[in-house]
């Protein structure tokens, strides 16, 4: 399945590797592309100032 997303590529160590696919299954996710961006919008989402206003850039 092409897409017009930009990529790259990401090199992690073998525990994060298993956590991020016991978080792929767990969450039913079909790719570990998907996955992977589900855990990034969550980390990014987390550490969002609730004091400043949003950063729409």
């Amino acid at each position: 399945m092409a897409t017009n997303k930009p990529r790259y590529t990401v090199s992690v160590d073998d525990e994060l590797f298993k956590q991020i696919e016991d978080f792929r299954y767990k969450n039913r996710y079909a790719t570990r592309s998907q996955a992977t961006c589900e855990l990034i919008r969550r980390g990014l989402e987390s550490l969002k100032d609730p004091q400043s206003p949003s950063d729409n850039s």
